[in-house]
């Protein structure tokens, strides 16, 4: 292992690559159908320049920078350069309405706002736009929508770099992150230069995480877990990290990437599952792999088309995923881990170790973390990547912690015998019938969700006699209804026979009168889905409540919006 685990902030680890193997590409980004590869000292030398720059301004040490934009190089590098400055970034998911932007520029006092890679369509920008203050002072990255701002490159080309600005403190306040915030105006979670770097130190013996490791940088960087698996990581252990310019071009750049760590969401887990299915059956697959010549080859085949033949790490988190699926991937010879953390612990919680994976757990605490169940079910953790806090929320700090130190997550959850942790719902996401029961959505999400043609499900019903699911067809399942190669029908006695399945494994007051299949995409983009494709309870329970009472009336088992 390299001396770079001696290193107290990310700056100094990236220092340290940039002095030691300064010729080695660290990103590589593809724009426009080219593709550009920056070395570590040519990153180096575009961050000095920019911190130089920024210094140069006078704003007061430790002023928050906002940092809006898609994932890019440069997000990256405007990120290392307001450390370098002295002062604090503070992230904005590209996909945030301009009232939550207003909002989190306005109460984390931001002196200035980097701009990187935005479209107008997949987010926004339109939005945003106009919500920005008129006084705030912009900076552009390549790929910036305004042109006639302070670019990166003119700052990256005039300015001389000093050498001598100091390096941060591990205890210094690094970033401020705002959740996603199902409910209520976004929190500001502060976190520290030495509570970042404690994360990537902790996964360093767990999964041998090395300076010849590759990524691809696709999930927003904006969030914690992008943030903290892809970017500490790789400035850290000094690994290489590709960008996806898009949804178009994803595969491209995923196998341009030939990743050797990939993480993602069970959501796109389950799109590479059911593409290869689409191709390849099933029933198909079953046979071949039963042929002992055959079944090698066909299996590196399909790792090598999806790009993860060379995938020795397979993450996934947010939420479970159906058992069917991550047997298949472990069929192939990739077994998935799970991994579990918060923003407020900068997503350093639990994970999955290799080969001891227990379907439906999250794994077992990382290094140095202390996990316990409270007497309401809830999870309480104590991380090394904990916050310092809430943002000029102090209240809100303590109320949100124990007496002695531990993070209220707000999940429930239960510990097997080897110390490996599942997650049974939220404590506040049980909701009562109007026969007075409580119920937990989360499980029998999580039955429901085996259908391959479902992509997203939420179980509601407060005030409703019984509880009922809102299923989210996928994007080709829709389709394919479109075309006509799949039959309405049939996906109704499917969900039919689905629905009672389920209800035959739950307690009489769980049991779900029937499903609605809905007609919208929920994305993150209109606000049903969090950065990490979760459903915002809430939001979805605003639009599709109100139409339970002539749902029921209808006496059917599957309700098509």
């Amino acid at each position: 292992m390299s001396s770079s685990a001696s290193h107290p902030t990310l700056v100094h680890a990236f220092l340290h690559w940039a002095q030691t193997t300064p010729d080695k590409v660290y990103m590589t980004q593809p724009s426009n159908g080219q593709v550009e590869e920056f070395t570590w000292a040519q990153c180096a030398d575009q961050v000095r320049r920019v911190a130089t720059y920024l210094d140069s301004l006078g704003l007061p040490k430790g002023s928050s920078i906002g940092l809006l934009g898609r994932n890019s190089a440069h997000w990256i590098l405007a990120d290392l350069a307001i450390w370098l400055s002295g002062h604090v970034t503070v992230p904005l998911y590209p996909t945030l309405n301009g009232e939550t932007a207003e909002y989190i520029l306005e109460h984390s006092e931001c002196r200035l706002l980097i701009i990187g890679k935005m479209d107008g369509k997949a987010d926004g920008w339109r939005d945003i736009a106009p919500a920005l203050p008129a006084d705030l002072p912009l900076i552009g990255l390549p790929m910036c929508p305004l042109q006639d701002i302070m670019q990166w490159d003119d700052i990256v080309a005039r300015v001389e770099p000093r050498m001598d600005l100091p390096l941060p403190k591990p205890e210094s306040l690094a970033t401020i992150v705002y959740t996603s915030g199902s409910t209520g105006q976004p929190k500001g979670v502060m976190h520290s230069f030495g509570g970042i770097v404690s994360v990537a130190a902790g996964l360093r013996d767990i999964y041998k995480v090395n300076n010849q490791d590759r990524m691809l940088s696709y999930l927003p960087l904006a969030h914690v877990a992008e943030r903290a698996v892809l970017e500490t990581s790789s400035l850290y252990f000094g690994f290489s990290v590709f960008f996806s310019e898009g949804l178009e071009t994803f595969q491209q750049d995923l196998q341009r990437a030939q990743p050797t760590i990939f993480f993602s969401v069970p959501r796109l887990w389950t799109k590479f599952y059911l593409g290869v299915n689409e191709k390849l059956p099933l029933e198909k697959q079953k046979k071949l792999f039963r042929i002992p010549i055959l079944s090698g080859l066909i299996k590196r085949k399909i790792l090598k088309q999806l790009g993860l033949d060379k995938c020795r790490m397979a993450v996934t988190a947010s939420a479970p995923l159906p058992p069917n699926i991550i047997q298949w991937y472990r069929d192939l010879g990739l077994e998935l881990l799970d991994v579990y953390g918060m923003t407020e612990n900068f997503g350093y919680s639990h994970g999955s170790r290799p080969g001891q994976v227990r379907v439906g757990y999250v794994g077992h605490c990382n290094p140095g973390v202390e996990c316990r169940v409270a007497e309401n079910g809830e999870v309480l953790v104590k991380s090394p990547g904990q916050m310092m806090g809430y943002y000029k929320n102090p209240e809100k700090t303590a109320e949100d912690m124990t007496e002695d130190g531990f993070l209220k997550t707000g999940d429930r959850g239960e510990i097997d015998e080897q110390g490996r942790l599942k997650i049974t719902g939220r404590v506040k996401e049980l909701f009562k019938t109007s026969k007075g029961k409580y119920v937990a959505p989360v499980p029998i999400e999580q039955k429901l969700s085996r259908h391959p043609k479902v992509e997203v499900i939420c179980v509601t019903g407060p005030s409703q006699p019984q509880p009922f699911a809102l299923l989210m067809l996928s994007l080709d399942a829709v389709n394919e209804l479109q075309d006509g190669s799949l039959d309405r029908t049939q996906l109704t006695q499917d969900f039919e026979a689905l629905l009672q399945e389920v209800n035959e494994t739950l307690e009489d007051h769980e049991r779900m009168d029937y499903v609605v299949v809905v007609k919208d995409q929920w994305t993150m983009e209109n606000g049903y889905l969090t950065p990490t494709m979760k459903i915002k309870r809430n939001i979805i329970e605003e639009r599709y409540l109100p139409h339970a009472d002539v749902w029921i009336t209808q006496r059917q088992r599957v309700v098509w919006e």
